[in-house]
């Protein structure tokens, strides 16, 4: 007992080293868990079943190309006295994913990872004002996606299009200005059942669209009504774009990929008489913009 109370009495810097006993605090960290929270269940469980589609679709091979049988084939998942996270989801719901092989490929030659697309949907969308018809339209929370649900005739629709749809869209090396549908759901909240379709946003862009344009080619009945004005950010028509006075300046080069692009897709659509469609056009405002930059300097001086 003395010869060790002598070692670790002794001053020899070495041996007090040794005999010091460092203790480190580790923070315990908790996974993360996606809580999929919304006022409104559907949403919830809108965000809950794109997590899961992705997830489960990440453990299946990518098929060196798409079957027949995958323009109709679905997977599904019911949950019944669901338990977790009972606060934010419903105890009993369904979600039902159409075509989940052939809407990966489209994202994939769209240039969407799975993982942002789902990162972009588990954070609960916004509702916005109806574009047309009945539908109900979100917007996902970082703009890149809108959500818009559709009828049971409407889902038929887009089964008999998305065998038309993906070969034009592998033909054409995505390269088209038609809308780009990304996946498709039925939700079954309360016994109600919703589908939904997610197309990305054109005017995603970090750009601020100060004008929109839906213009068709024709100047019958082509103005944008006095109710529709009135809104912040209308969507005026080709007669309100040609009393602007409006000129396009995308150079030579531009223009003829834009011409090219616009008769193939119209082309496609005609083929499969496929009429009602318009060319969407978003303007960025430079000088406004400059305008609100310096406005939002001022402010926050």
């Amino acid at each position: 007992d003395s010869l060790l109370q002598e070692k670790t009495m002794d001053k020899n810097p070495l041996i007090e080293g040794f005999s010091k006993t460092k203790t480190k605090k580790f923070k315990v960290k908790h996974p993360k868990t996606k809580v999929f929270r919304s006022n409104d269940p559907l949403l919830s469980v809108f965000m809950w079943g794109i997590n899961h589609t992705v997830r489960e679709l990440q453990h299946i091979n990518v098929p060196v190309m798409l079957m027949p049988d995958d323009f109709r084939s679905f997977s599904k998942i019911k949950i019944n006295n669901h338990a977790f996270n009972k606060e934010n989801l419903p105890s009993n719901f369904k979600v039902k994913e159409y075509c989940p092989l052939v809407f990966r490929n489209l994202r994939d030659r769209f240039g969407i990872d799975d993982r942002d697309f789902a990162h972009s949907l588990i954070k609960a969308p916004r509702p916005i004002s109806p574009l047309r018809g009945g539908a109900t339209y979100y917007l996902s929370s970082d703009r890149m996606y809108v959500i818009k649900t559709l009828t049971t005739e409407e889902v038929e629709e887009m089964h008999h299009f998305l065998k038309q749809y993906h070969p034009y869209i592998v033909d054409r090396h995505a390269k088209t200005l038609l809308p780009q549908y990304l996946a498709m759901y039925r939700f079954t909240v309360d016994n109600v059942e919703t589908y939904m379709v997610v197309i990305r946003n054109v005017f995603s862009t970090h750009l601020k669209v100060h004008k929109k344009y839906d213009l068709k080619g024709s100047t019958v009945d082509r103005e944008a009504t006095e109710k529709e004005r009135e809104k912040t950010l209308p969507i005026l028509k080709d007669n309100d774009f040609l009393a602007d006075g409006l000129k396009i300046c995308i150079g030579e080069e531009g223009k003829e990929a834009l011409v090219e692009t616009l008769s193939a897709d119209s082309e496609f659509l005609a083929n499969l008489n496929i009429m009602d469609y318009s060319l969407l056009l978003g303007i960025h405002d430079l000088d406004k913009a400059i305008e609100e930059a310096l406005e939002e300097q001022e402010e926050e001086e």
